[in-house]
């Protein structure tokens, strides 16, 4: 276009990186809508049930109910919360979940624009940063109700992030010792090249996603909800939209987890069995991109839910026996024996 030719580069960085921006809230929010959808239709399929049918053709306006649900349901605070922490909980849960999708790698080129929004060279690193500033919400929360239960999901939640991000940071050392690089657009060149790193660090993606399942607080690893022995655990005392901050966090933050293991280990968004390896050479190759990253990230997503309605929950002294007594020494051998294998193949 000719008029944004005119423009300096500063203006022009400004205005692709929030068109970005604004396409990736644009997609992230239906896509987090219709992943609750997703669940209780295969939730219903598991259990033999019919699941939501009623609202638009073939239930496909459910969704657009519980919106209306959560923003129409009387917003109550208890009086005996603490306000001011208990009103900030929710948006501090959120907002880092939506953060991290800045730095994924969602496609190759569209145009002349690389589709990522940050294309930043330390992504790995922002990512870590960013998703360990989530738990911060939910101990506001568990503080902020005043209450008891809320206060055990709270620390429950606290030990098991602090956990699994030890061990997730650790899984993801052998992948940057194969590709030299911590920018997650050079990890899916990478592998564009030489294949995708779940076949090379199968131990460092098998950490990951039991990691993802902790991170994200979803069964077999929902200690800090857990309904049969803390009633709804950090959010006990939530309603209306307070509370759907905190489901909209959670499903994002499932998202971005799902996003990272198709970035780290799955290739991005290269399909090298039919030669889409290559970054695209003009619109519709850019947009087919795009399309085989949200199709490997939604095979993420499912897993995720399937995950839920299969397994059963466990103790929390498995959860914390799994994370530092199997999982912290497995990583470390795990990166040993990546770095002595590259020694000897240099």
């Amino acid at each position: 276009m000719s008029w944004i030719e005119h423009l300096s580069p500063t203006q022009q960085f400004v205005l692709f990186s929030t068109l970005k921006v604004l396409c990736v809230i644009v997609v992230l929010l239906p896509t987090i809508a219709y992943s609750v959808m997703a669940e209780r239709r295969v939730s219903a399929a598991i259990q033999d049930r019919v699941g939501p049918n009623r609202v638009g053709p073939f239930g496909l306006l459910q969704p657009l109910a519980d919106g209306l649900k959560f923003i129409l349901k009387e917003d109550f605070t208890p009086a005996h919360v603490r306000k001011v922490f208990f009103w900030i909980a929710p948006a501090v849960a959120m907002v880092p979940a939506f953060m991290t999708m800045a730095v994924i790698p969602f496609g190759s080129t569209l145009g002349a624009q690389k589709m990522v929004i940050a294309d930043l060279n330390v992504g790995i690193l922002y990512t870590f940063g960013i998703v360990s500033l989530g738990v911060y919400g939910i101990i506001l929360a568990g503080y902020a109700s005043n209450s008891k239960y809320p206060f055990l999901g709270a620390i429950r939640s606290t030990a098991q992030m602090i956990s699994y991000e030890i061990a997730m940071g650790l899984s993801v050392i052998p992948v940057f010792l194969c590709v030299g690089d911590l920018n997650l657009g050079q990890v899916i060149s990478y592998q564009s090249n030489h294949g995708w790193l779940v076949l090379y660090a199968p131990v460092s993606f098998v950490i990951f996603l039991v990691a993802a399942f902790a991170e994200t607080n979803r069964l077999p690893f929902d200690l800090p909800e857990c309904e049969t022995e803390l009633v709804a655990g950090y959010h006990t005392e939530y309603s209306s939209m307070k509370f759907a901050l905190f489901f909209l966090g959670e499903y994002a933050n499932m998202i971005a987890a799902s996003a990272m293991m198709v970035t780290l280990f799955f290739g991005g968004w290269t399909l090298p069995f039919f030669g889409l390896d290559q970054p695209a050479t003009g619109i519709l190759g850019g947009f087919l991109h795009i399309g085989i990253f949200m199709g490997k990230m939604l095979m993420f997503m499912l897993l995720f839910i399937w995950v839920r309605w299969m397994l059963p929950r466990f103790r929390y002294d498995q959860l914390m026996d799994l994370g530092w007594r199997r999982f912290v020494p497995l990583g470390l051998v795990n990166i040993v024996a990546t770095a002595i294998f590259l020694w000897m193949r240099a």
